[in-house]
C-alpha cells in the first residue's frame, strides 16, 4: 500500500485512516526539494484521489466508492487542505468549521462504522474528517504535525516516545536549521 503523497517525502504514513488525512495534507507544493501540488489541476487531483481511496481500503479493510472531481471541487478541497494543515501546524485559531455528511452503519461483526457521504470533494472531506474523529478518540491525532522549517512544512506522524518531533527529517531540516541558529548564536556573542 503506498501513500502516494506521503511517499515523495520518505516518510512512513500515519496508522490507519489517518493516513488518508496525512496523505491529503501532503499533496502541498511543499518538502526540500519543492514537490508539485497535486491538486493544481483536475488529472492530478483525480489521479491523487483514485490512490488515496485505493490505499484507504487497503490500509483499513472497508471499501469507499470512487470519487468523481471536477473542475469546481479544487478550491474547497485546497481550502480544506489550507485548514487542516494549520491544525496540525499548530497555527490555527479561530477560522471556518467545515461539514461533511457520514452514515453509522451497524456491520454483521456487530461494530458501528462510519460511512463517508457526499460527491466530489465533500466525498473526500468525509472521510477526513471520519478518519480525524476516529485519530482523536485513539489519541493519534496529535502526532500528525507540520515540519517546523518554513521552507519544507511537510506534514508528518510523529512517532516519538514523547511527541516532541519539530521536522519531517531531521537531516534535511533539522540540521540546517539547527546549524543556523548555532552560527547566529556564536555571531550575537562576538557582538
Amino acid at each position: 500500500m503506498t501513500w502516494l503523497a506521503v511517499a515523495r517525502y520518505d516518510l512512513s504514513p500515519a496508522p490507519g485512516g489517518l493516513g488518508f488525512v496525512h496523505d491529503l495534507l501532503n499533496t502541498r507544493s511543499a518538502g526540500r526539494p519543492r514537490q508539485p501540488d497535486l491538486l493544481a489541476d483536475v488529472t492530478s487531483a483525480r489521479e491523487w484521489a483514485a490512490s488515496a481511496l485505493a490505499a484507504w481500503t487497503e490500509e483499513t479493510g472497508q471499501d469507499v466508492p470512487a470519487v468523481a472531481l471536477v473542475e469546481e471541487d479544487l478550491d474547497p478541497l485546497r481550502d480544506l487542505r489550507v485548514d487542516l494543515h494549520a491544525h496540525v501546524a499548530r497555527a490555527a485559531g479561530p477560522g471556518p468549521e467545515h461539514q461533511a455528511g457520514a452514515v453509522l452503519r451497524l456491520g454483521p461483526d456487530g461494530r458501528v462504522r462510519p460511512e463517508p457521504r457526499g460527491t466530489g470533494w465533500r466525498a473526500l472531506a468525509s472521510l477526513a474528517l471520519i478518519a480525524i474523529a476516529d485519530a482523536q478518540a485513539a489519541d493519534t491525532w496529535r502526532r500528525l504535525k507540520a515540519c517546523r522549517n518554513p521552507r519544507c512544512e511537510a506534514a508528518f506522524f510523529d512517532r516519538s516516545r514523547n511527541n516532541s518531533g519539530t521536522w519531517h527529517d531531521v537531516r534535511v531540516c533539522g540540521n540546517p536549521a539547527n546549524l543556523r541558529a548555532f552560527r547566529a548564536r556564536q555571531r550575537s556573542e562576538k557582538n
